[in-house]
């Protein structure tokens, strides 16, 4: 028989609980601080829209297609705004477009749509992200249906977890919305997928989800434990895990292999762009990109192992280096692949301010724009930049302007006259004093 003994908590000394509690009340008030500039954030989104409004059919052919036009970012109800004053918006607050577009959104919707729920936020009551959270779920649903939410779920805003806000919100549509209920009733026989998840670290793994027919689930597992017992067969000492997704990615070469006409003998293409030193070329190791996987970083040695997987038959493309180091030019409008193929690989992403969407999305833009009866070699590297369509229109008819300070480094100034810099490590916000609106032409 044991026994032990437990020492008593000694209780903590008079000024230590005082400095404890003082400690505490000072993140309980920062944290209210911090739940108030929410909400003043959260009214300068609907202040902002409010300057902003536009009618439905305010709108011309031409700006419908290229220029501003009004967008109804809420639900049916709520006024539309004009579609660029979405960007500086987002812009002034450090937030990419589409960022800046759903908090204007939601203010929209909970000031015109959701009356109680927005009662509360002014009120202290409940924290901004519930309320946006509430409002993001009712932005499809019909008036009717939008204000059933809002008076049943207002008096448990501050408490109510995801699931039962889905519910409600279920139980709203069927009630005022039967045919789209039915609508969605059929649409979750198609929510079957399976996605992969690269991870942006050195693992070379990828991360794998998906929703499948049980009889496609149950053909698969039989697949993977006969691949995986095939790889012990073979020799493989590696544990069961890792021996079946080994299997499936087996299965996935000999898949295409089969329906592409080829042979049945796996085949295995890795397209990489490599981003190295001529230094690191000489040496053993190194790091490499993986461009069709996110950006992942990769080592050299793992792209080696790659290339020489057992059963595969290996197919090794190269394709031009492009130095990035080295302007490219031609005297034409139209660019050629290899000037946008620069461009892609030095911008990375859209340039404008905090977007991030991924460069081979996006067109490439003639900085200073195009003069047919100009110099030679508008159509070079220094005055080309990768902007995504909607940035594209903002720069071209939103009053956007740039130019470029370095290869890949842009200085940006809004239509009220913020700047901001934008290169490979981000956007920074670098206005320096609070901006004067511009006069206004009596």
């Amino acid at each position: 028989m044991t026994s032990s003994t437990h020492r008593p908590r000694r209780a903590l000394r008079t000024s230590s609980a005082r400095g404890a509690a003082d400690v505490l009340a000072a993140a309980r008030e920062h944290k209210a601080a911090a739940d108030r500039a929410e909400v003043s954030l959260l009214n300068d989104a609907l202040a902002w829209a409010r300057l902003h409004l536009v009618a439905e059919d305010a709108g011309s052919d031409d700006a419908a297609t290229w220029g501003d036009s009004p967008v109804p970012i809420a639900g049916p109800g709520a006024p539309t705004v004009s579609e660029f004053c979405l960007a500086e918006f987002a812009a002034a607050i450090g937030r990419t477009t589409e960022s800046g577009r759903f908090m204007i959104a939601h203010a929209l919707e909970l000031a015109y749509r959701l009356p109680n729920v927005w009662s509360r936020v002014q009120a202290g009551e409940l924290q901004v992200w519930r309320a946006r959270r509430i409002a993001e779920k009712t932005l499809a649903l019909t008036p009717d249906a939008a204000a059933h939410v809002d008076l049943v779920v207002a008096p448990l805003a501050h408490q109510i977890g995801v699931a039962r806000l889905d519910r409600l919100v279920d139980e709203a549509i069927a009630t005022f919305m039967p045919e789209t209920a039915l609508e969605l009733a059929q649409e979750a026989a198609e929510t079957r997928k399976v996605a992969l998840h690269h991870d942006p670290a050195f693992s070379g793994t990828s991360y794998v989800s998906g929703n499948l027919d049980l009889a496609d689930a149950l053909d698969l597992e039989a697949a993977l434990q006969v691949g995986a017992a095939h790889l012990a067969d073979q020799g493989s000492s590696a544990t069961l895990d890792v021996r079946r997704s080994q299997a499936l990615g087996l299965i996935a070469r000999t898949f295409t292999s089969t329906f592409e006409g080829h042979a049945q003998r796996p085949v295995r293409q890795v397209v990489l762009y490599v981003h190295t030193t001529h230094d690191n070329l000489a040496t053993q190791g190194g790091v490499a990109t993986l461009e069709n996987a996110g950006g992942q970083l990769i080592t050299v040695n793992q792209v080696r192992a790659w290339c020489d997987t057992p059963g595969t038959t290996t197919q090794v493309i190269v394709k031009p280096v492009i130095d990035l180091d080295d302007p490219l030019g031609t005297d034409g409008y139209a660019i050629p692949e290899r000037i946008r193929e620069h461009v892609l690989l030095r911008d990375r992403t859209c340039v404008f301010p905090w977007c991030n969407r991924n460069a081979r999305r996006c067109d490439c833009d003639h900085i200073t724009p195009y003069d047919p009866g100009g110099p030679p070699c508008q159509t070079c590297t220094d005055n080309l930049a990768a902007l995504c369509r909607r940035h594209h229109r903002l720069k071209t008819h939103g009053g956007w302007t740039y130019s470029t300070l370095d290869p890949g480094t842009y200085l940006w100034r809004s239509p009220l006259g913020y700047t901001y810099l934008r290169d490979a490590d981000g956007t920074r916000d670098i206005t320096a004093r609070p901006v004067e609106p511009p006069a206004m032409v009596a």
